[in-house]
């Protein structure tokens, strides 16, 4: 194990990694972790070398074939006592995901919970990996299909849900049979590390889960690594386009969810109140660092536009900004310094570009945190398609309103973006909201719904460059990416029977 006992920073301050069942301690290139609230640096996180994460998938390999025999009924039951430990300790898990996301505690358990409902359906998973069989197929042959375990798989997950996108993860592929490394964010390494103690304290058997940190060394070990099969990736368009090549070229099953800009349309009849507050917990909620924010509004008409910018402009007067512990807070800060002010130049952009913005952020500072990574929610008005502010994911609390003229050229506009993950329509009219499901060209639809994100026993993913690879992530794809069907056809001839040799192509019949 390439890890140090006697580490250069106190161990209690340096995250390691989980591997083979126990938490190995490493001072690798340890990098800061910040409270984004403060500004202030709390621990410190290993990056592993190529021969930790190597450790860890041979860990894995070698947990595999016991795992992939074991009965699914009693991988279900390892399932439920995890799921029970996970409710145990939510408060602590998700005191984690605030204290270093940023996101308000409220938030938080949102997040945790739909993490917890995939688990929920991973105990389901003896009805789910039921194979098909067909009796007398041909004459006394019968044909039956299964779903096999690929063997070590990988995930590779983002900051913004350090909690929820692993779990999207590992239960399922767990649950079918197969061992897991994952690579979470560096940047909030809590929450996983803990999930992965739980996980051990539930009677996972050694080796089945592992977790290994780390930075592109330890993306690239685990995408080149024979042993590993699947690799299951959420994050930026340019590293998913990266992960797909990589993986693929090294014969791997890759599914690798990408970046987003997804479209709000707000047609003439729409409930404008509601509509409006619908788009502020979209747009503002997790301030706005969500694969699944609403980070356009396009409003048929200039009157739709003119009423929706005035109720928003309103309403982010009233928008509370603040330490994520502060449970009355609505947004809290974003995840990094880094990350703070390239966002604040993408508004700094928008006026360059000259989009008209409507309501700025830039300057807020909250009293009593004056050094976290704060910023206002931010609203642009009079966007238009060639601005890069349209173009590309800004992943921060920017709103950007763009005027069309007819539901076809809000659809135009949406189907003509190279990003396809979710979008919305408000409407009162059934007909045009109906039109808008069926031909829309993206992946995850909302009826006046605004984020319309697929609960566990359906499968989420975008279209376009919003994922790379056939499979969604969770839910029924999830049972398809995480196993190989394998069909066995089988014939017993009658005793004493001799055959004569068949040379022409079997058939039947």
């Amino acid at each position: 194990m390439n890890a140090t006992p006697a580490m250069s920073i106190a161990a209690a301050h340096v995250v390691g990694h989980f591997i083979n069942g126990e938490g190995v301690a490493d001072d690798n290139r340890p990098i800061p972790v910040t409270n984004p609230a403060t500004g202030q640096v709390t621990k410190h996180v290993a990056m592993a070398t190529k021969a930790t994460v190597e450790d860890a998938i041979a860990a894995a390999e070698a947990a595999f074939p016991a795992w992939r025999n074991t009965r699914p009924a009693k991988r279900a039951k390892v399932m439920f006592r995890f799921k029970a430990l996970l409710e145990e300790h939510a408060e602590e898990i998700v005191a984690a995901l605030t204290n270093e996301h940023g996101k308000v505690l409220d938030d938080a358990m949102g997040e945790f919970v739909r993490g917890i409902e995939v688990v929920d359906y991973a105990c389901g998973i003896p009805q789910l990996l039921k194979g098909e069989h067909t009796k007398n197929v041909g004459p006394n042959i019968d044909s039956w299909s299964e779903f096999q375990p690929l063997g070590v798989v990988a995930g590779i997950t983002p900051f913004n849900f350090p909690a929820m996108v692993p779990m999207w993860m590992f239960p399922m592929a767990i649950a079918c049979g197969n061992t897991f490394v994952l690579k979470p964010s560096e940047k909030d390494p809590t929450a996983p590390m803990l999930i992965a103690q739980l996980f051990k304290e539930a009677g996972l058997p050694d080796g089945v889960y592992n977790v290994v940190n780390g930075d592109k060394e330890a993306v690239d070990t685990l995408l080149e690594d024979p042993r590993v099969q699947a690799i299951s990736f959420v994050g930026s368009t340019p590293i998913a386009e990266y992960i797909y090549a990589t993986g693929t070229k090294n014969g791997k099953r890759v599914q690798a969810l990408g970046g987003a800009k997804n479209h709000a349309v707000v047609m003439p009849d729409a409930d404008l109140d509601n509509t409006v507050n619908a788009l502020m917990g979209a747009a503002y909620g997790s301030c706005g660092e969500r694969c699944m924010a609403i980070s356009v509004a396009v409003c048929v008409g200039d009157e739709t536009a003119d009423t929706v910018v005035s109720k928003l402009k309103s309403e982010l007067q009233d928008l509370k900004v603040g330490c994520g512990t502060d449970t009355s807070n609505n947004m809290g800060p974003l995840v990094t310094k880094v990350h703070h002010d390239k966002v604040r130049s993408y508004v700094d952009l928008g006026v360059e570009e000259g989009a008209e913005l409507v309501v700025d952020g830039r300057d807020l500072v909250v009293d009593g945190h004056e050094d976290g990574f704060f910023l206002g929610g931010c609203l642009f008005d009079k966007v238009t398609p060639d601005m890069r502010i349209y173009q590309e994911e800004i992943f921060g609390p920017v709103l950007c309103v763009v005027r069309a003229e007819s539901q076809e050229h809000a659809m135009q506009l949406i189907d003509n973006h190279e990003y396809g993950n979710g979008t919305c329509i408000f409407t009162r009219d059934g007909e045009a909201a109906r039109y808008f499901a069926d031909n829309i060209q993206v992946g995850m639809v909302g009826i006046n719904v605004p984020l319309p994100v697929p609960v566990a026993t359906h499968s989420f993913g975008g279209w376009k460059r919003s994922l790379f690879g056939d499979l969604f992530a969770y839910g029924p794809d999830s049972i398809r990416f995480y196993t190989r069907r394998k069909t066995i056809t089988q014939r017993w001839p009658s005793g004493g029977v001799r055959e004569k040799a068949q040379f022409s192509f079997p058939s039947n019949s």
